[in-house]
């Protein structure tokens, strides 16, 4: 793997893994048709975008730095604690274009994103991981056209990468 990123490096290629962007938010629902598939108020939307090379043990690390990211306000108003601090909740939706590689031309290329058989399984891991982790975590409709409503508190959004 070492390797790879470093032939990626010497290429100027990208070696993003898998990104998550993560927004603070007050509420939030994902509806796939005008059914409701998830709705938090208190928590995270979490958007998350999978590469061709991405493992579970990837989506541990990453879990494990989302569920514990400060990124709440204390009583002093600092970003001081994390969403399992406030007793919030998740929202966990595939996006697959935060994967885009758009250096080159007008129209984003995706050939770094992971197939379908690869990104579903480990969306599902990740959420499941941030459960396990005590954060209550839904999440969206693997390949579907989704509406994502969100309320961004402060506006706080933060972009992960694994």
């Amino acid at each position: 793997m070492k390797f790879v990123r470093l032939l990626a490096f010497l290429n100027g290629l990208p070696d993003f893994g898998m990104r998550a962007i993560l927004q603070r938010v007050t509420h939030a629902r994902v509806s796939v048709e005008s059914r409701t598939l998830a709705e938090i108020n208190l928590g995270l939307m979490i958007l998350l975008g999978v590469e061709k090379e991405d493992t579970r043990e990837k989506a541990d690390k990453l879990a494990q730095k989302v569920a514990n990211l400060r990124i709440f306000n204390d009583a002093a108003g600092k970003m001081n604690l994390s969403v399992l601090d406030v007793h919030g909740n998740a929202i966990v939706v595939s996006q697959f274009t935060l994967m885009a590689d758009t250096r080159k031309g007008n129209r984003p290329s995706f050939v770094d994103a992971a197939p379908p058989e690869l990104a579903s399984p480990l969306v599902d891991y990740f959420t499941q991981q941030l459960n396990q982790m005590g954060v209550p975590a839904q999440s969206g409709e693997f390949g579907a056209h989704m509406l994502v409503e969100i309320s961004n508190d402060g506006p706080v959004t933060i972009m992960l990468q694994s």
